[in-house]
């Protein structure tokens, strides 16, 4: 085998093993921040909710998401239709990005983009 040929091979190598470890890490701590941003993707809207209407919200059937809990300390998450929120007396509209406002509260209502319709 030549060397270029070798180094190539070996470069080849040391991408998948790097590849294996990041989907490995997708289903373990690791990975809770690109689970939390792809969550944030589907966004359009973010707000700020207080504790009892998180429960209220939980207590409708409203599910939370998953990824929350795995944060430290754990976020109430929930998904909300735009006439849902309306209803949330203590909502505080954030910006949806990872900085201050949306990491320090500890439950959020997001509102998910509009579907195109064709």
């Amino acid at each position: 085998m030549s060397e270029p040929l070798r180094r190539r091979a070996e470069l080849i190598r040391q991408r998948a093993l790097v590849r294996s470890w990041e989907y490995r890490q997708r289903h373990h701590s690791k990975g809770v921040w690109d689970r939390f941003r792809r969550l944030l993707v589907d966004a359009d809207e973010a707000w700020v909710i207080d504790e009892h209407d998180a429960r209220r919200l939980a207590g409708s059937g409203r599910a939370e998401q998953a990824v929350g809990a795995e944060l430290d300390p754990p976020k109430r998450i929930f998904f909300v239709s735009p006439q849902e929120l309306v209803e949330v007396s203590s909502r505080r509209q954030v910006p949806v990005r990872l900085k201050g406002e949306l990491l320090q509260a500890r439950n959020l209502a997001l509102v998910p983009f509009e579907r195109w319709e064709e």
